[in-house]
């Protein structure tokens, strides 16, 4: 199952387990259970005086495999192989079982270990999911850590009858006790702020108390995370509150074009982010959503961001960062099924319809990468384009109509997504030409239309154009006083990675610029 260079890599983390435990494999007769049984033996002869394998388990779930630390009540299973994406959460969950300490804050820790009820989770997930990860990795965490807290890790393409039964048409999708509790992505914290229902007012409390800052950046994309690092190096005092940290990027799969960076996708670059941010000690806030910004009372005063938990927080000079989201196609049906057949991230979700016919609503090159990605997972890919052609770059085109299973349809506008028993069963689109109704029948619609700027809250309290975006100058200063902005929020054209983090270096040294000329207090 492992090549010999990474059998070499998982032996070294191997050695960290402290405290011996058990894996309990319940095996079938079937080619994954084979696959799984060859992978368990691995492991355990990588770390044979710490792990013991045992095959004798009686899961309804064939093939799984449970970890169990010795002397522990705590419930952890894998159904199906964690390989893929999730091969570092199989690693992990190997290392917290055995004894070693997770890289994550001491009072969340204290948090975990305080719930208090019955969390019977399950979370199925897909192996090319890169959302996914961080969803497995926090609720194997919770498990081992709480034996209150039983996590079940499904990976969907070996269960697929179990997947069709409960209708989970995205990932990750997470059930606990039986009922629905989310669907995407999903940190650590946030699993846990939903079912401690004190957390908000204890964070907002904590969060008000802070004494101001210098520059304070809401928003932690790359633009956000660009000017926190500029600002920092100036040696002063910088936070960044982020509803989540990295931004759209997390969503993003292949990022090509990141000057001096060959090739990464947008988890590792978000990580790479906020370990960049995080070596110059710049207070981070996550998890946390700004709610209305107040400016400052008189000159030179301090502007204030107030949070969607009750909290506020207040600061020299802030800059606006918030970036954008994905547009909604909005006709009937989109909301109603979506995650039940309407979906956003063809790398996520796309294995969920292998086989099936699926159709991509826009044709600039987020639409036709998707549907050139999905040609190779599913039966058909029909491609809906309002405007008269295709607006994405030639050689993805060119590569579009080279693939047999997809079908383009341009100047159409889609009026319609339908469905039946809860999930999506056709498209329909309005030809623009003839004025014509077609209805397309399928099984999945994923919606890739551009970028809506993350400003609703702003309105009312700076300018904004009719699009939306935070109106800039050449420094990033907006039409408040000590109030800056940068990246896919703003009126800057060609909302691109690179752009953003350049635009959020500038914001950060207009700002500084400020700073110098305010009067000493």
């Amino acid at each position: 199952m492992l090549d010999e260079s990474l059998k070499t890599q998982l032996g070294a983390y191997l050695e960290r387990v402290q405290q011996p435990f058990e894996i309990v494999a319940s095996l079938d007769d079937s080619e994954n259970a084979r696959d799984m049984l060859s992978l368990l033996q691995t492991i355990q002869g990588l770390r044979s005086d710490k792990i013991t394998l045992k095959v004798d388990g009686h899961d309804a779930r064939k093939p799984s495999f449970s970890l169990q630390r010795i002397g522990s009540t705590s419930s952890l299973r894998f159904a199906g192989l964690p390989l893929g994406h999730e091969f570092t959460s199989l690693v992990l969950a190997l290392l917290w079982t055995g004894g070693h300490p997770p890289k994550v804050e001491p009072d969340l820790i204290d948090q975990i270990e305080a719930l208090d009820g019955d969390f019977n989770f399950e979370v199925y997930m897909s192996l090319s999911c890169h959302n996914c990860p961080d969803v497995v990795q926090a609720l194997a965490l919770m498990a081992v850590l709480n034996p209150k807290v039983k996590t079940v890790i499904i990976e969907g393409g070996a269960f697929q009858d179990e997947v069709n039964a409960r209708q989970v048409m995205a990932v990750p999708m997470v059930f606990l006790n039986g009922q629905m509790f989310h669907s995407g992505r999903l940190l650590l914290e946030e699993v846990v702020a939903k079912l401690d229902t004190g957390a908000a007012a204890r964070d907002a409390a904590k969060l008000s108390a802070r004494a101001p800052y210098d520059v304070l950046i809401v928003g932690g994309g790359p633009a956000g995370a660009a000017a926190a690092v500029y600002a920092a190096r100036k040696g002063i005092r910088t936070g960044i509150v982020a509803e989540r940290f990295g931004g759209q990027v997390n969503d993003t799969m292949a990022i090509e074009n990141y000057v001096s960076v060959l090739a990464t996708d947008g988890p590792k670059f978000a990580a790479a982010l906020e370990a960049h941010v995080r070596a110059y000690e710049v207070e981070i806030m996550n998890l946390q959503r700004a709610d209305k910004l107040i400016p400052a009372a008189q000159p030179h005063g301090l502007v204030e961001i107030q949070l969607a938990n009750g909290g506020s927080l207040k600061s020299k000079a802030v800059i606006l960062s918030t970036g954008a989201r994905w547009r909604n196609v909005n006709v009937p049906g989109e909301q109603e099924y979506k995650n039940k057949g309407v979906a956003y991230c063809p790398h996520c979700d796309g294995p969920l319809f292998k086989g099936k016919d699926v159709a991509v609503i826009g044709g600039g090159n987020s639409g036709i990468e998707a549907a050139i990605d999905l040609a190779g997972v599913v039966k058909q890919v029909t491609v809906i384009e309002f405007m008269p052609e295709l607006k994405a770059d030639a050689v993805l085109v060119k590569k579009l109509h080279s693939l047999p299973n997809v079908t383009v349809h341009t100047h159409a506008q889609t009026t319609e997504i339908t469905g039946a028993d809860g999930k999506v069963n056709g498209l329909r689109y309005k030809d623009r030409a003839s004025n014509t109704e077609h209805l397309v029948p399928l099984q999945g619609v994923f919606v890739q239309i551009g970028l809506v700027p993350n400003t609703e809250w702003l309105k009312g309290t700076l300018e904004l154009s009719k699009h939306g975006e935070i109106v800039v100058d050449a420094r990033g200063q907006t039409s408040l006083p000590g109030v800056f902005a940068a990246g896919d929020a703003t009126t800057v054209p060609f909302k691109q990675i690179i752009i953003a983090a350049g635009d959020g270096a500038k914001a950060a040294l207009g700002a500084f610029d400020h700073l110098m000329r305010m009067p000493v207090a």
